[in-house]
């Protein structure tokens, strides 16, 4: 058995940043594009108005591209939607808070986006040689 050098392990957290890059890219595309195709549609959720509807929305484009690419790329479905519900988890407690007039429409917006990225790292680096050693 050879030991890991630091020039491999440097390596493997290249392709486990670079992975978690090409996600957030995924996850960005998938929003754009579907946000584009809903606004074609006629379908204008807005924060202000309807921000459970918009989030779920804006939380499944986000998916949307993230499973495609995961897919591309090599990924096993259970791992893909582990994947996907880092997009939905920030909700969870967001809801309430709205609910209960503890935060606006424009401000779940922002912490479930920006908590989306803790997430997303946090289930890669649970199956950290899933994302470290993709093959493709």
């Amino acid at each position: 058995m050879t030991p890991i050098t630091s020039n491999t392990t440097v390596r493997r957290w290249a392709r486990f940043a670079w992975h978690y890059v090409e996600m957030v890219i995924a996850m960005f595309a998938g929003m754009i594009i579907l946000g584009f195709a809903q606004s074609a549609a006629g379908l204008d959720f807005t924060y202000q108005n309807d921000p459970e509807i918009a989030s779920l929305l804006m939380a499944f484009d986000m998916s949307v591209g993230m499973a495609a690419w995961m897919r591309f790329r090599g990924h096993r479905w259970p791992v893909t939607l582990e994947m996907c519900g880092a997009m939905f988890v920030p909700l969870v407690p967001c809801f309430p808070l709205l609910w209960l007039g503890l935060i606006d429409g424009g401000a779940l917006m922002l912490v479930s986006h920006v908590a989306m990225f803790p997430a997303m790292l946090a289930v890669m680096l649970m199956r950290l040689d899933e994302y470290a050693g993709c093959a493709r």
